[in-house]
């Protein structure tokens, strides 16, 4: 009788793979999971979506920390890091066994020294540039912020670093404002990470990215009241994932301003907060281990043109290296 109830459960458990490799296509059932872009709205696709924080193992030994529950066209799905290289992956619900743990628990992994960093008492406290401003080593790390904006894909940045060779890494900060607007720019972006061209690394810079201009700092962004910081980064998370892109562990604030209290918020939700100790258009001159930011959204083209100049004189710090390794 209980191998007879054991044979039953495994075919019910292979059935229910199969099904769930049908809706996504050919793929095998516990492969990452590839979703195809729709017209059909994230909301209606995306739903259940939460946060949780859960240690998790596949059949084949594989472990993983899951940081999002969600459906999508109605298939159980996990967010998935891994805790050392920092790599997230859309995976299967059904394919892993997972059960709650803890920062605590999590603590001598990578991901969580990423995430808790120790103070720098060199480092006077200030709203702006909160998050990690330096990577480890050297080279650089290229990073473009999409905010809302009306204007076109500023395209050069993006050949520019193809030229450099396959699989060239940048980490896009891009905001579901800029994604809602500019569907045939994501789509481009998309084609050149699928071609190979570039490894693009898709970072959460809120969806609505509020600002009013000539407000202070300390009352502008994301410490103005009201701002609802969940649905800002859930809303922004789903349509990523929605468009068939899969959000990093990674989080930039809104004119790279916050508190204590934000950084710890974001923190929460398991993302790794980041700033720049380069950003080109104020004249902050990269150097070895520098997270540079540049703006292609259209509206910062002075950036642009100095990122250009310094690939083509020799005067930025190579190679250019995944955001994953700055950590």
């Amino acid at each position: 009788m209980v191998l007879r109830m054991t044979r039953m459960f495994g075919l019910l458990f292979c059935a229910r793979l199969a099904g769930a490799a049908t809706a996504y296509g050919a793929e095998a059932p516990c492969a990452p999971v590839e979703i195809a872009p729709s017209p059909t709205p994230a909301a209606a696709r995306v739903k259940n979506y939460a946060p949780v924080f859960e240690s998790c193992a596949s059949e084949s030994g594989s472990t993983r920390l899951a940081v999002r529950r969600m459906s999508v066209d109605g298939t159980p799905l996990i967010l998935t890091v891994d805790p050392q290289s920092l790599q997230t992956s859309l995976e299967r619900a059904a394919c892993w066994r997972c059960e709650a743990t803890s920062d605590a628990a999590q603590a001598a992994t990578r991901y969580l020294q990423a995430l808790h960093p120790p103070q720098d008492p060199t480092r006077p406290p200030a709203l702006v540039n909160a998050g990690l401003i330096h990577g480890a080593g050297g080279g650089a790390f290229v990073t473009g912020d999409l905010c809302p904006s009306r204007k076109q894909l500023d395209r050069a940045l993006f050949e520019e670093l193809a030229a450099q060779g396959p699989r060239t890494p940048v980490m896009l900060a891009v905001s579901g404002g800029w994604i809602a607007r500019h569907g045939a720019d994501f789509a481009w972006l998309r084609e050149k990470s699928r071609s190979g061209a570039l490894d693009i690394a898709w970072a959460n810079h809120s969806y609505s990215h509020p600002y009013v201009r000539r407000l202070p700092d300390g009352r502008n962004y994301f410490l103005r009241p009201g701002v609802d910081v969940d649905r800002e980064i859930f809303e922004t998370e789903k349509l990523i994932i929605a468009e068939g892109e899969t959000p990093s562990v990674f989080f930039r604030f809104p004119g790279l301003v916050a508190d204590a209290a934000l950084l710890e918020n974001v923190r929460s939700r398991h993302l790794i907060a980041l700033g720049a100790d380069s950003w080109l258009a104020l004249g902050l001159r990269p150097r070895p281990g520098s997270i540079v930011l540049v703006h292609p959204n259209g509206n910062e083209p002075i950036g642009i043109k100095l990122f250009l100049r310094l690939m083509q004189t020799g005067v930025m710090p190579l190679p250019l290296r995944p955001i994953n390794e700055a950590p």
